[in-house]
């Protein structure tokens, strides 16, 4: 029996855990992950408002339901309380890590540590329930907001700031996130790009989404969509499709509304401004143009956005983990084919997969093949990786290094709890949002 270990149970880890069981009947995966609950960003960084991608949940328990798959919640990896990783390794014939690419890119620019300016992992955070996520007050006394980037995570924290209770209240957001969203006086929010609409990288529906929110204008500037030289026929089909929907908005003389949300385009922020109480106030940006070669160059004149809530959507990056080669350029961990590398030669029983592995790129479903590749590696070695004498459970000792892992039943426990705590409120399934809830429910299991 080859026992492995899977650190994260997002999509790149249920995929990995999948692939191993389906290809090899002898093999038994154990799913770990630092918080109690399942799914990753499925759970924590998928918009509430979208529920038919939130549905990819059934389809990733089917995995962690299989009779040879095991959730081990609860369980942190690395870093300061955490198993370190070599006593991971002494637990099981080979560890495969997944735990995706928790850092977010900066913009490298004066004032980005005002009050008022965060990256918009941490709003995005707030509002999915995420344990570690505090209440920043990120709506106070905010009338305007400036998203910076134009993927599809700036495309759905901009929807999310203009949602009212109406539409929010079926979902499954924290009752906390959707009263301040609710009693919110935002009226304004610019989503910007440094360069042209042709290099956005939001999908089409993200987009065609802003345009069916109650009470709320899109505008984009006609002149801003002139200035990008590429020829649509040369385009792929997702930016040929964006092209389309923004022009749709730059011509028509928009309706009055409640609410607004002005797309822009090459536009570089260089500064973030005080305004009021020393929170941001402005956001300075440098208008850029077309370089010839598919990128911009800065043309000497600028233009100030009022904002006080500033967020950055400019990427993900993977972070360090203790005990583990790390590559600080691209935010992964060195690797062949999924085969973890340390001093230049791969480390036998340690792989990796999703976006530690290869940068965070893709959608969902590219965790598929990437996974399968891995897998792949780890099921090659598996004659060598058997010799090694492993325990016949590792959970005992697990909890002899002080965790006490969250079985499937414990996160179960904390579903019905939910659906317990929106019953209650007069809403469907509410998230519980702190650490103490969450491990309470999943005792009463």
């Amino acid at each position: 029996m080859l026992r492995v270990a899977v650190v994260g149970s997002g999509p790149s880890g249920c995929y990995t855990a999948q692939s191993l069981v389906q290809r090899d009947p002898g093999v038994h995966v154990d799913v770990l992950d630092r918080l109690p609950c399942p799914y990753g960003l499925v759970r924590y960084g998928v918009a509430p408002d979208h529920e038919k991608i939130k549905s990819l949940q059934g389809s990733l328990a089917s995995v962690l339901e299989h009779e040879r798959v095991r959730f081990l919640g609860g369980v942190r990896v690395g870093g300061p309380g955490g198993l370190p990783v070599e006593r991971l390794r002494e637990l099981y014939h080979a560890v495969v890590y997944c735990v995706g690419a928790a850092g977010d890119r900066r913009l490298g620019i004066p004032g980005e540590e005002l009050p008022g300016s965060w990256p918009a992992t941490d709003f995005v955070a707030w509002y999915s329930a995420h344990p570690d996520a505090i209440d920043a007050g990120f709506l106070h006394g905010v009338r305007s907001a400036v998203v910076i980037g134009v993927g599809n995570v700036a495309v759905d924290v901009a929807r999310m700031l203009v949602r009212g209770a109406a539409e929010l209240n079926p979902t499954d957001i924290p009752q906390a996130a959707l009263d301040t969203l609710a009693e919110s006086g935002l009226a304004e929010v610019h989503v910007v790009g440094r360069r042209g609409p042709a290099q956005a990288r939001f999908t089409t529906k993200e987009l065609r989404e802003l345009g069916d929110l109650p009470d709320t204008e899109v505008t984009v500037r006609a002149h801003e969509l002139a200035l990008d030289p590429s020829d649509p026929g040369t385009l792929p089909g997702v930016s040929r499709r964006n092209l389309e929907v923004l022009r749709g908005w730059a011509e028509p003389a928009p309706e009055p509304a409640a609410r607004r949300i002005a797309l822009r385009f090459f536009l570089r922020p260089v500064e973030l401004l005080a305004g009021e109480g020393g929170r941001v106030g402005a956001v300075r940006f440098e208008r850029t143009a077309p370089d010839g070669q598919g990128g911009v160059t800065g043309t000497g004149r600028y233009e100030e956005v009022p904002a006080q809530l500033v967020l950055r959507s400019v990427g993900y990056r993977g972070v360090p983990l203790d005990g583990l080669p790390f590559d600080p350029v691209s935010g992964t961990v060195p690797h062949e084919g999924g085969r973890i590398v340390r001093g230049g030669a791969p480390a036998p029983g340690e792989y990796v997969a999703g976006w530690i592995k290869r940068g965070p790129t893709g959608v969902i479903g590219t965790n598929r093949p990437c996974a399968k590749e891995t897998a792949a590696s780890l099921l090659a070695d598996a004659p060598a990786l058997l010799a090694r004498v492993v325990p016949a459970d590792p959970v005992p000792a697990l909890r002899a290094a002080g965790f006490d892992p969250v079985p499937w039943s414990g996160w179960l426990a904390i579903r019905r709890a939910e659906a317990a705590l929106g019953a209650r409120l007069g809403r469907s399934v509410v998230k519980l949002a702190d650490w103490d809830a969450l491990r309470t429910a999943a005792r009463s299991a």
